[in-house]
C-alpha cells in the first residue's frame, strides 16, 4: 500500500457507491416508469450495455489522455448523466432513464479499469495485491451505496429522483480523488509496433479462460443481483430488507479482496475460481429452497463471494495475455466481453423475474455457471499437458 493506491482504492468505492445505488434503485425506478413491467431492468441494461459500447472507445481515451485525465473525463460524464436522470426522473420520462444511464456506461468502462492502473502502482510482484486492495475499496461502496439509495428515498417528490442528485457528489468526490493521483506514463508502441492483432490476442487460451471466468461470473452476479429488489417486492418483502440484502451481497463482493490476492498466490489461480463456481452453484441451491429474507441474504452473499472469486482469478490471469504495448487494447477486448455478457444478463434479469419469477432467473443462471466451469476445466488440462 503507498499514497498512490491508496486514493485509488477510495476512488473505487465511490465508484462502487455509484453502481450499487444504480443497481437498488434504477430497476424500481424503471418498473414505476416502464411502459411494459418486462421492461423494468432496462435502466440497468442500458448502464452496461453503455459499457460493452464504450470499453474499447475507453481504452484508446486512456492511451492517448493518459490514466489521470483520461478518469477525470470519466468522472465528468457519470455527473453529466446523474443530471440527466435528475431531470428524467422528475419528469417521468421512462426513456430519458434509459439515455442516462447509457450514457453512464462511459463512466462504467472508464471506472472499470481503476484495478488494471493499481498494478502500474506497485512492484511486479504486487500485482495480485495491488487487485485486491482496489476492489476491497467496494466495501465503501457496500456500506454507502444501498445507503444512499435507502435514505435519498423520499429526498425529493418523485422517489429516487435524491439518489441522482447525491450521485452527482460522488462523482465529484471522486473528481478530487483522481486528481490527486500521479500515474505512470502508460507504454507507448513505436510506430510499426503496435503489437499482436486484437483476434491473435482473443485466440490465447489464457485470454479465453479469463474472459469467461469474468464475463460469466460477472453475468450470474448481475444476472440475480438486478432482479432482486424487484423479486423481494413481489414477495411482500420491503425496500428496507432488499436494501439490507444488497448491502450483504455487496459485502461478499469486496471484503475477501482483502485475501484473495495472497489466497491467489498460495493455491493457485484456477483452484481459488473453482471455489468461485462452487460458491456461485451453492446460491443457485439456497436460492431455490424457499423466499424468506433469510433465503435472500444468504444466497445473495455466497453470490458475492463468488464473484469476487471469479473475478480477481479472472483479471489476474488476464494479466498474462498481454505484451506491454498491447496493454490497453487487451483491457478494451476484455472488458467489451464482460459488459456485452452483463447487457444479456441485465435484459434477461427484468424479463425473466417479471415473467417467469425468481426460480425461473436461478434455473436459468445454472447455464452461464455451466460453462465457466467448463473452461476452468479446460484450462486446468490444458496446464497438465503442458508440465
Amino acid at each position: 500500500m503507498n499514497r498512490r493506491l491508496a486514493l485509488l482504492v477510495l476512488a473505487q468505492g465511490l465508484f462502487l457507491t455509484n453502481n450499487i445505488c444504480f443497481m437498488a434503485i434504477n430497476g424500481l425506478v424503471g418498473l414505476a416508469l416502464a411502459p411494459r413491467p418486462w421492461m423494468a431492468t432496462l435502466p440497468i441494461c442500458a448502464y452496461v450495455a453503455g459499457g460493452a459500447v464504450m470499453a474499447r472507445l475507453v481504452g484508446r481515451h486512456q492511451l492517448r489522455f493518459g490514466r489521470r485525465r483520461a478518469f477525470q473525463i470519466g468522472l465528468c460524464v457519470a455527473l453529466a448523466s446523474c443530471a440527466i436522470a435528475l431531470w428524467s426522473v422528475t419528469g417521468g420520462h421512462f426513456w430519458g432513464v434509459v439515455l442516462a444511464t447509457l450514457v453512464a456506461g462511459y463512466y462504467n468502462a472508464n471506472a472499470a479499469l481503476y484495478r488494471f492502473a493499481a498494478t502500474e502502482l506497485v512492484a511486479a510482484d504486487k500485482r495480485e495485491a495491488a487487485i485486491s486492495w482496489v476492489l476491497a475499496g467496494g466495501c465503501l461502496g457496500a456500506v454507502l451505496g444501498p445507503l444512499l439509495a435507502r435514505e435519498s428515498r423520499n429526498l425529493l417528490t418523485v422517489p429516487f429522483a435524491g439518489a441522482y442528485l447525491l450521485l452527482m457528489g460522488v462523482a465529484l468526490a471522486g473528481l478530487v480523488l483522481i486528481s490527486l493521483i500521479d500515474f505512470p506514463p502508460l507504454p507507448r508502441p513505436a510506430a510499426g509496433a503496435g503489437g499482436r492483432p486484437s483476434a491473435e490476442i482473443a485466440r490465447q487460451p489464457v485470454f479465453i479462460v479469463a474472459l469467461a471466468a469474468s464475463a460469466l461470473g460477472y453475468g450470474v452476479m448481475n444476472l440475480l443481483m438486478a432482479a432482486t429488489p424487484i423479486a423481494m417486492g413481489q414477495c411482500g418483502l420491503p425496500f428496507a430488507d432488499a436494501s439490507r440484502v444488497l448491502q450483504w451481497h455487496v459485502l461478499g463482493m469486496f471484503v475477501p479482496s482483502f485475501f484473495t490476492g495472497p489466497l491467489i498466490r498460495r493455491a493457485g489461480v484456477l483452484p481459488v475460481m473453482a471455489v468461485g463456481v462452487a460458491l456461485n452453484l451453492g446460491c443457485v441451491a439456497l436460492a431455490l429452497s424457499g423466499q424468506d429474507l433469510e433465503h435472500f441474504m444468504g444466497a445473495l452473499l455466497m453470490l458475492g463471494v463468488g464473484w469476487n472469486f471469479l473475478y480477481i482469478g479472472g483479471t489476474t490471469l488476464f494479466t498474462q495475455a498481454y505484451r506491454p504495448e498491447e496493454k490497453t487494447r487487451a483491457q478494451g477486448l476484455l472488458d467489451t466481453g464482460v459488459y456485452a455478457t452483463m447487457t444479456l444478463t441485465s435484459f434477461s434479469s427484468g424479463a425473466l423475474v417479471t415473467t417467469g419469477g425468481w426460480a425461473w432467473m436461478n434455473w436459468a443462471s445454472l447455464v452461464p455457471i455451466g460453462l465457466c466451469a467448463a473452461a476452468l476445466a479446460w484450462q486446468a488440462a490444458a496446464q497438465r499437458r503442458s508440465c
